[in-house]
């Protein structure tokens, strides 16, 4: 039985090639899609889960209450970490870690930089990598020891054996490697070249570890299974409150689990608000509405060409067949489509997955003895092709055979309003998908030209090093003389990151309940100048004896101190009394999309780490880095120039927006795409089947314009339903989520009228180019094809 469905489903898809090569068509752009979103939302969804221990791993985190702001900090004390392993027995180990820490790395007469990460001597009892040489017991013996990753291996060694070579670490620290790490997988929260051991020989770590209020290190804990989380935090925040009681009232400390770290990364005023898992539902939403596109498609053309079937059914139900077998065959016929799409569908996903990575910056792969593949694929197909297949098959099985066989059956009577409906929610998700893209694009451009209180332009950021700290007034001279450069300064941070978070300093007449959580930047003169920054009130750091003691905030500080006049204000920070000589305008250092914090910045040069030289309008950019490069190298020869530029610097910040926004776009067009295949088909049946009519009224008098208007005008109406039932829903949604956003574009209704235009206008293109072959034919064609 099954064979001879098979033979009919055969026979009847290359009868019909134009229906059957639309069909597959739409049904292989869809599978694609579907596949290439499943892949990312299933690296999205595994992220960090080769861990061993993934279900038991947390960072341990704060929610800080500043002045009614609540701050999520990763940001722990040292010897908490000590403190949880001894006191709570639930904790199996508590591992120390720095941020990312970047480094040269040189072996002979090759030098790079590399980012890397020093940790306790637990660190591989919690975390699983894969070792290519060495072992995870013998990795780390002492400080003296680093493991790098084979990419990093590689490209310092080539391929000479790197195990037991020695490396100097900024041109000073000796280092044995003493393993090889297999590179980390893409789905994973650490990226790395190197580890190696912290020293706790080392002068400054020695205070650290008795040190309770300097938050700087990460702290992960892997607990016994079955912990519950919620009185794990409440056990943390009392042991680090018992330590610190001056954290009572403004730190809530709690366990995070590895399994939100990538997917509920995101925290606003102490409450988690998502983080990837929004795109991953978005996307997921994305790939259903293209696959139910191309299920529509199926849906329609099948209904529309059911004259061609009537027959077939008419006869079969009189020979016996019932409404079950019948239904079964175009059951079978539907998945015999979809099989054949998704095996296309395959293949172009081997082709195009390096452009997908490339696009998406993912090394996915698409794994064909994986049993996950297998199952996903099985429910990709069955839903297909029982979606697609469902109304079809009811709607053909059920035609009466008595009045197909006496010729008064009108086919296709039945299926108008429901083939209606769907061409209608076809165009209804044309319309959001066009509207949501250029919402998003329009939101991303509103937020990229957002002042952002410097001029980033002609900026370029250099680290420092020992070697640049102490020649750094002949450095700044020679830079300066060449004529190319406006100005230099030194900072303690790039001006497109935040280093330093501390409660602000107090002054006469500061609220008593003011908890007030500021940025912190120390600098040294020629500030304002080299960052293109506005003094609104006072000067910048003079460079004079008396800016030790000095202090400039920028106006966000001064509206959330309450200050009125702050200029020549006495404040004092730490052990240190500081007068206010100036107020600057604020300067987006952070995310983009978030409001700018209070700022506090000390003449500091000794805490400085970022070299920042600004170029002279018109200098040639080739010749300024080489000018540049010739002098640092001149001062600092043990270390390869590296630079960044500050423009290309803060665009990164839009890195994940614009992925998410150019992904969408792409995904949007090709589900459009699909919308006009099935449209084009469903005309050209709609064309054929009135093809007589058209004759007719040729043959009366009737323009070509005329027949145009007649066969669009059924369309139109269908899209002006499709617009009237979007675009409320488009604005609901998209609202809501612009209101995420601090600073976000106000939407204006004439976006939704120019979309309305453009599916109109689309449309009527592709109605038009099936309905032209019509007008333009001999009307004799017609009527003697009748």
């Amino acid at each position: 039985m099954w064979i001879n469905y098979f033979k009919i489903a055969y026979r009847n898809l290359l009868r019909n090639k134009k229906f059957s090569i639309t069909n597959l068509v739409g049904l292989s752009l869809g599978c694609t899609c579907t596949i290439f979103i499943l892949l990312w939302v299933y690296d999205e969804l595994t992220y960090d889960k080769f861990h061993e221990n993934y279900e038991d791993i947390y960072r341990v985190m704060a929610h800080r209450d500043y002045n009614d702001q609540i701050f999520t900090d990763q940001n722990m004390v040292f010897p908490l970490a000590q403190a949880l392993e001894q006191e709570l027995p639930e904790v199996e180990n508590a591992v120390m870690s720095t941020w990312d820490e970047s480094h040269i790395l040189a072996f002979g007469d090759t030098k790079q930089r590399k980012n890397g990460i020093t940790v306790s001597e637990n660190y591989f009892d919690v975390f699983s990598w894969q070792f290519l040489q060495g072992n995870a017991q013998t990795a780390l013996p002492d400080p003296n020891s680093i493991i790098l990753t084979e990419s990093a291996a590689k490209s310092l060694f080539g391929n000479a054996d790197p195990l037991h070579q020695t490396l100097k670490i900024d041109n000073d620290r000796e280092v044995t490697i003493t393993a090889i790490l297999k590179d980390l997988p893409g789905n994973s929260s650490f990226k790395f070249d190197y580890i190696h051991l912290f020293n706790y020989s080392d002068e400054s770590l020695q205070r650290a570890l008795t040190n309770w209020t300097n938050s700087s290190w990460n702290v992960f804990l892997q607990v016994q299974p079955g912990t519950d989380p919620e009185e794990l935090s409440k056990k943390i925040s009392a042991i680090k409150i018992k330590n610190n009681p001056t954290d009572q009232g403004i730190s809530t400390y709690f366990a995070f689990p590895m399994s939100k770290w990538r997917l509920f990364s995101e925290f606003k005023d102490g409450v988690n608000t998502g983080g990837m898992i929004t795109y991953v539902r978005l996307f997921s939403i994305v790939a259903v509405i293209i696959l139910l596109i191309a299920c529509v498609n199926f849906m329609n053309l099948s209904t529309a060409r059911s004259e061609r079937r009537a027959k077939e059914v008419g006869i079969r139900k009189t020979l016996g067949s019932g409404k079950k077998q019948l239904m079964l065959q175009f059951f079978f016929e539907s998945m015999t489509l979809t099989l054949l799409a998704f095996f296309v569908s395959v293949i172009a996903v081997f082709l195009l997955m390096p452009a997908f990575n490339q696009l998406a910056g993912k090394t996915l792969s698409l794994d064909l003895s994986s049993p996950v593949f297998w199952i996903i694929s099985l429910a990709v197909v069955t839903f297909t092709g029982l979606i697609a297949g469902s109304y079809p098959a009811i709607y053909l099985s059920s035609f009466n055979p008595i009045k197909i066989l006496k010729g008064t059956f009108l086919a296709g009577e039945k299926a108008v309003l429901p083939r209606n409906i769907l061409v209608v929610g076809q165009f209804v998700i044309s319309i959001l998908l066009i509207s949501g893209t250029l919402i998003v694009y329009q939101q991303i451009q509103h937020i990229k030209n957002r002042d952002i209180g410097y001029n980033p332009d002609n900026l370029i950021m250099i680290s420092s090093t020992e070697d640049i700290q102490q020649n750094f007034a002949v450095i700044k001279d020679e830079l300066l003389k060449t004529g190319m450069v406006q100005a230099t300064t030194r900072t303690f941070s790039p001006i497109t990151s935040i280093w330093w978070r501390a409660p602000a300093p107090s002054w006469e007449g500061k609220p008593t309940d003011m908890n007030l959580l500021m940025t912190g930047l120390y600098s040294d003169v020629d500030f304002s100048e080299t960052m293109g920054v506005k003094m609104l009130e006072g000067t910048d750091f003079t460079g004079m004896p008396s800016d030790s003691s000095a202090l400039i905030l920028n106006l966000a500080a001064v509206e959330a101190m309450g200050l009125e006049e702050p200029v020549g204000m006495q404040m004092r920070y730490g052990n240190t009394d500081y007068t206010v000589i100036g107020v600057m305008d604020n300067v987006v250092m952070d995310s983009p999309f978030n409001p700018v914090d209070p700022m506090m910045i000390y003449f500091d040069p000794t805490r400085t780490y970022s070299i920042n030289v600004r170029f002279t309008e018109g200098t040639p950019v080739q010749a300024g880095l080489e000018a540049v490069e010739g002098i640092f190298r001149k001062y600092n020869p043990a270390v390869p120039f590296e630079y960044q530029f500050v423009d290309q610097e803060f665009g990164r910040k839009f890195l994940s927006e614009e992925l998410v926004s150019k992904i969408i776009t792409i995904f949007s067009g090709i589900g459009i795409f699909i919308c006009c295949i099935g449209l084009a088909g469903l005309a050209s049946f709609t064309i054929e089947k009135r093809f007589r009519e058209i004759g007719i009224r040729k043959v009366l008098g009737a323009s070509i314009l005329q027949v145009l208007l007649l066969i669009s005008k059924d369309f139109l109406k269908l899209v002006l339903i499709a617009f009237c039932l979007a675009v409320p829903f488009a604005y609901w949604r998209m609202n809501a989520w612009l209101e995420t956003y601090t600073y976000h574009i106000d939407i204006n209704f004439w976006l939704f009228v120019v979309v309305g235009v453009v599916v109109l206008l689309l449309s009527l293109v592709v109605v038009s180019m099936n309905t032209l072959r019509a007008a333009l034919a001999n009307p004799v064609d017609s009527l003697k094809s009748e």
